[in-house]
């Protein structure tokens, strides 16, 4: 199937939080990456998905160039091309991008999707990440209202962070504290600002405790009855039941009964990466032990090629990595359920 339409998106997300279950989105950062990821949502029977952060993006479009927007914009393209060959749903996204990066990453990006529908075309992403937990909350949400009146016109979806995830990501480093969950009067106030889809789409990462990094099982202070009671919250107010889309983003150290807690609060998306990225680095650290002495020119020796060719490691990372991603796609519930 080709990259989702926004209206395949659409249907995506509100398939999910009616059953009660979440999409993996997994952050990429290379072909070999995203093809890993492809491979895994095809071998779960799961829709998914991808995303690019801006260190990534930078990545993306060569180290000496770290040009975000080369970077993310020849990741879609790519992306577009080799999705057409698995028969899953795949959304592109972009992931955390603080303020002062939004007119060197998401604008661009925007504007490139606007023309592409004006041209009567697909958008290039399906959404992108407003990341204004560094920011005042009053501030956070005038951003998110000026970025989602021009997200919609290029029939793409928001996501907005309401509150602070800890640890560290991209070079943002936030103290774990009680900033770490979103208050009832916060979650009311983004609603005011940015309607139910009246004026756009939006999925909100609200926080509970989430971390970002590598935190061993329980490490993490959860408390999934903040989004409870958020959701009620709103939907008391609008006379809807559970009308927030959520976002889980610090997944990593998270206990399953606190990650399906989560999904049966209205969580349609859960941000992987730190776990992806450890299954895709563990099987060629395995390869390169276990032949050393072929992957390196040992004792003036001439080593072994068949050992060294990237593409011998590189399809270990590959299935490593898709593992993962099928082992997500069962802790969200997502597993068989791909759109026909």
């Amino acid at each position: 199937m080709p990259i989702a339409s926004p209206e395949a998106y659409a249907e995506m997300l509100d398939r999910a939080k009616a059953g009660r279950y979440a999409y993996p989105a997994i952050n990429v950062t290379s072909s070999q990456t995203l093809n890993a990821a492809l491979k895994g949502f095809a071998d779960a029977e799961s829709d998914g998905i991808i995303q690019v952060s801006t260190g990534g993006a930078e990545y993306l479009s060569g180290p000496s160039v770290k040009d975000m927007v080369t970077g993310a914009a020849a990741f879609a393209a790519y992306a577009h091309e080799v999705a057409k060959n698995y028969p899953v749903n795949i959304a592109l996204h972009t992931d955390h991008c603080p303020k002062e990066k939004l007119d060197k990453f998401v604008r661009p990006l925007m504007k490139i999707s606007q023309e592409r529908v004006q041209r009567g075309e697909e958008p290039l992403f399906q959404s992108h990440m407003w990341d204004g937990s560094a920011v005042p909350v009053a501030e956070n949400l005038e951003i998110a209202e000026q970025l989602l009146t021009e997200a919609a016109k290029g029939k793409i979806v928001l996501e907005i962070e309401v509150g602070v995830v800890g640890g560290e990501e991209d070079g943002v480093e936030n103290a774990i504290n009680e900033k770490l969950y979103t208050t009832v009067e916060d979650g009311l106030a983004m609603v005011d600002a940015l309607g139910l889809g009246e004026k756009g789409r939006y999925m909100a990462a609200l926080t509970f405790g989430n971390v970002h990094g590598v935190y061993k099982p329980g490490n993490v202070k959860l408390r999934p009855q903040v989004l409870h009671d958020i959701q009620v919250a709103v939907g008391a107010k609008y006379g809807k039941e559970k009308p927030l889309s959520l976002v889980f983003h610090g997944g990593s150290g998270s206990l399953l009964s606190e990650i399906r807690e989560a999904l049966d609060y209205g969580v349609v998306k859960m941000n992987i990466d730190t776990d992806t990225q450890y299954c895709f680095t563990r099987p060629v650290a395995d390869h390169m032990f276990r032949n050393y002495d072929g992957v390196l020119k040992v004792d003036g020796e001439v080593g072994n090629k068949k050992m060294y060719d990237p593409r011998v490691w590189g399809k270990a990372a590959e299935a490593g990595m898709a593992a993962r991603v099928v082992e997500a796609c069962e802790a969200l519930r997502s597993t068989g359920t791909k759109m026909k």
